[in-house]
């Protein structure tokens, strides 16, 4: 019995630092896209709120004359999601841009957008 508990309590303390490691993996990725984002002009950051749904955190760099200059998202339920380009928000007017027609069956993605374009 000592010998079952003594494994079990072991693969807790080993899933918690692997959860620690692949967290802060993930968080230095975005890290690194985010501030090469910042260089680029203004930026403006969203996410998603909710406990129990895909989190998405999009970024938009805004340049002098407010067009888009870059744009990241990173969505997902896992550590593994990294951060990408959005190409359908490069180059558009802060007026032009519409968080339904870019992203029209992403709802979080909505939200996220707006939530980033709102904060610039």
């Amino acid at each position: 019995m000592q010998n079952a508990t003594n494994t079990l309590i072991l693969i807790a303390v080993t899933a918690w630092l692997l959860q620690i490691a692949l967290g802060w993996w993930q968080v230095s990725r975005f890290n690194r896209a985010f501030e090469l984002l910042c260089k680029q002009g203004n930026v403006g950051i969203g996410r998603t709120h909710g406990r129990f749904k895909a989190k998405v955190v999009i970024a938009v760099a805004f340049d002098k004359n407010r067009r888009v200059a870059d744009s990241i998202i990173m969505k997902g339920f896992t550590v593994f999601s990294r951060p990408q380009s959005v190409t359908e928000l490069q180059g558009l007017h802060y007026d032009e841009i519409d968080p339904k027609a870019i992203f029209p069956t992403d709802k979080n993605a909505q939200e996220a957008l707006s939530e980033a374009i709102r904060l610039t």
